[in-house]
């Protein structure tokens, strides 16, 4: 399932930035879903809390202490693929105004770069972009969400107009940096080759699908 390799689930009018504490708990995202339902239900020992998923009852979240910027991800995926050389972590840790200055020239290098192994080059993608129309949208971490219309993370006409439940956004995200101008270039580089979720969302917050 998708929602179990990429955990974050982000609905997002401008960058969605993910903040964690120093401990990991990634995967108890699923099978904490129960958590917050106002329902004694799993193995909880109270409402929503106690068990193997949920806090202890009795137990508050602490949020004091120093927090770290751990990653951009309006766009899952993107910085993975162009801030492997050097600046990841610059990326991360740069707020969405200046990204683009600082950012899209080295995305753009990347990406025509002779020896990365793409062939033919990169020219244009099947949005019609050019290599440096297309890293001035990517170099800019933000997820805009249109108003009116279709929301869809790429349906073939729309891109980035929001980002729906059922969107494969690494692989639409994989098909625009190395499909071509007709998605069928580099095959073997434009999907992850995670199938699609077979098991439904859920239709209330946190729209999460259960596990399986």
């Amino acid at each position: 399932m998708k929602t179990l390799k990429y955990t974050y689930l982000f609905v997002a009018i401008t960058t969605s930035l993910l903040f964690v504490q120093c401990n990991d708990d990634d995967n108890n995202i699923i099978i904490n879903a129960t958590c917050s339902d106002g329902l004694l239900n799993g193995d909880e020992t109270g409402i929503d809390c106690g068990g193997t998923a949920c806090l202890p009852c009795g137990q508050v979240l602490d949020f004091s202490g120093t927090y770290k910027q751990e990653d951009q991800v309006g766009r899952p995926g993107i910085n993975t693929v162009f801030g492997t050389t050097g600046f990841k972590d610059a990326f991360n840790s740069t707020v969405p105004s200046e990204m683009q200055a600082a950012f899209q020239t080295k995305f753009l290098a990347k990406l025509i770069d002779p020896t990365t192994g793409l062939y033919p080059p990169f020219t244009t993608n099947a949005l019609g972009l050019t290599a440096e129309e297309f890293t001035t949208v990517l170099s800019n971490d933000v997820l805009w969400v249109a108003k009116t219309g279709i929301t869809t993370y790429f349906n073939g006409t729309e891109i980035f107009t929001g980002r729906a439940l059922n969107d494969d956004v690494i692989d639409v995200s994989l098909l625009l940096i190395f499909g071509g101008p007709d998605g069928t270039e580099n095959p073997t580089l434009t999907s992850d080759g995670v199938p699609t979720n077979d098991v439904a969302f859920s239709t209330s917050f946190p729209y999460l699908a259960g596990p399986f």
